[in-house]
């Protein structure tokens, strides 16, 4: 190879190297101003009484999280997948909670940012477990138009999260997260930033049809089951209809876990 072709090679590897990291920082996020959406504080006190992390933890929950959160990330980048749902086989075995601790988590991470959105319109709650007061959210954006900028809600203590809260309970839930206005709503959240996850806090899958209307417009999965209380017939059955919708199920967590482990004591 003679000394011109090799130097023509080179450079051309060169720009190409250059490029790739320019693509690559701007897929990071940097330092985000929110000009539009309301900003709020989060008291610690009230997120420790309600077991979500503070972002600062470093407690055996938060490392099971921080696992949790590493999972899930490499699968939908792996994927190329953006929205994430959230539900469980009944009440109470802890889907607000993990798509919450979930959501802070993954907002740590430098490479993405996180949309959490309160999306069981039956029973909102997502607010009121990290002490936001709202009055308007998901529900006035289905049903009066209003614009997601007027509702999104921006926790001061995390960069990189932030919030589509619920309001007042429907009862046409499956209705509406069936709807056009939905669906578009899911795509315009997908295609707006395209370094940002959105998790969809869902009620549970056996209790009415809210999930299996709303699973199509999402890319996958993720079940929540509690340890003593979620039965196995539960589970597979929960698991069988969500694979009746060609829904991508991604895993489960077991909440409330009481196995010993010998380096972490007990989960």
């Amino acid at each position: 190879m003679n000394p011109l072709t090799k130097a023509v090679q080179l450079a051309k590897q060169e720009q190409l190297q250059k490029g790739g990291v320019a693509r690559r920082n701007a897929l990071v996020p940097g330092k985000i101003t929110y000009s539009q959406t309301r900003t709020v504080s989060l008291y610690p006190g009230w997120l420790r009484q309600n077991r979500i992390l503070t972002g600062e933890d470093s407690d055996d929950a938060a490392r099971a999280y921080k696992v949790l959160r590493t999972q899930v990330s490499q699968r939908m980048r792996q994927q190329g997948w953006k929205t994430l749902g959230i539900t469980s086989p009944g009440h109470g075995e802890g889907t607000t909670l993990t798509a919450i601790n979930l959501s802070i988590s993954l907002a740590l991470e430098p490479h993405h940012t996180v949309l959490l959105v309160d999306a069981d319109l039956r029973h909102p709650s997502v607010h009121t477990y990290l002490g936001i007061d709202v009055e308007r959210g998901l529900r006035e954006h289905l049903l009066d138009g209003m614009a997601v900028e007027q509702i999104l809600v921006h926790p001061q203590q995390n960069q990189r999260l932030v919030l589509l809260p619920g309001s007042t309970p429907v009862s046409s839930s499956s209705e509406m997260l069936s709807s056009l206005e939905m669906l578009e709503l899911v795509q315009q959240l997908k295609k707006r930033y395209p370094s940002r996850l959105v998790i969809f806090d869902l009620p549970p899958v056996l209790a009415s049809d809210d999930v299996l209307a709303f699973a199509p417009y999402l890319d996958a999965m993720l079940l929540v089951v509690e340890e003593g209380k979620t039965q196995r017939e539960q589970l597979a059955r929960a698991a069988e209809l969500l694979q009746a919708t060609n829904q991508n199920l991604i895993g489960t967590v077991l909440n409330k876990s009481v196995e010993q482990n010998s380096m972490h004591g007990s989960y």
